[in-house]
């Protein structure tokens, strides 16, 4: 637990999914996958865990379990803005720092959403925080679903891309990416974010930055306006979240194993 920082974690939870149709819901181990995702944030120093869903199925099984959970609009195109109309309706104060942490991450580590929270308030001039780690397969570093980020000197992060960065000219050039970069080597970007509450509420109204579009990144619109964004570099990997079928069975069978 976090001495001294105060925060709150919100669990964005959409019933919709193409590749897992009502995935919150989806049971791990007799609870539904959005319960285990706040029962780890609840092992965390949070002040108060609370999803915010879009279906009263979610609400009901939140709460049959003893999960704080809200309904919000079923129009929301991203995580952000549900997270801006909960922020609203839990009244919290502009500088209230917020954890956003993904609803398909039952094996998050509580320690991670302390750290990105840490992050935040150590960063008072940043907008947000989120996380990264090491990179140490080259097939990762090039595959385009693993979003990279790279940094200053301070910890904010320049850029992310799905691309592979940064680039290493001269090594690339002699034998192609099929090693790492060398120090500070590449980094992968861990998608949970911290945020106050006033910038929650404001992002939603920035105008979706050329880049965003570009690389289908959201925290870019950030970036393309100013915002910096804090980084706490993990030294571990996640637990892997739950994207598809396959990805549940995985998570299963190691909440199965003895």
């Amino acid at each position: 637990m976090i001495l001294n920082t105060r925060f709150v974690v919100l669990i964005p939870a959409r019933l919709a999914s193409t590749r897992l149709p009502d995935k919150p819901l989806a049971d791990i181990a007799g609870l539904p996958m959005v319960v285990r995702v706040a029962r780890r944030a609840h092992e965390s120093g949070a002040e108060r865990v609370v999803v915010a869903g879009d279906d009263a199925r979610i609400i009901a099984a939140c709460q049959a379990h003893g999960v704080d959970a809200l309904l919000t609009r079923t129009d929301h195109v991203s995580g952000s803005d549900r997270l801006s109309e909960a922020c609203e309706k839990l009244r919290l104060a502009d500088d209230t720092i917020v954890v956003n942490v993904q609803g398909d991450e039952p094996l998050i580590e509580p320690s991670l959403i302390d750290a990105v929270a840490r992050t935040l308030c150590d960063h008072p001039h940043a907008a947000m925080s989120t996380a990264a780690h090491a990179i140490e397969s080259p097939a990762e570093f090039t595959n385009p679903n693993v979003v990279k980020t790279v940094l200053d000197a301070n910890g904010y992060a320049l850029y992310f891309s799905r691309a592979p960065i940064p680039w290493w000219r001269d090594g690339f050039a002699e034998r192609g990416a099929t090693t790492l970069p060398p120090a500070p080597g590449a980094l992968r970007h861990i998608g949970i974010y911290g945020y106050r509450a006033g910038f929650v509420r404001q992002f939603p109204g920035l105008p979706p930055a050329p880049l965003e579009g570009t690389e289908a990144l959201e925290q870019l619109r950030a970036l393309w306006h100013g915002h910096r964004i804090a980084v706490h570099v993990s030294a571990h990997a996640p637990g892997p979240g739950i994207d598809t079928p396959d990805d549940l069975a995985r998570v299963r069978a190691l909440f199965a194993a003895p």
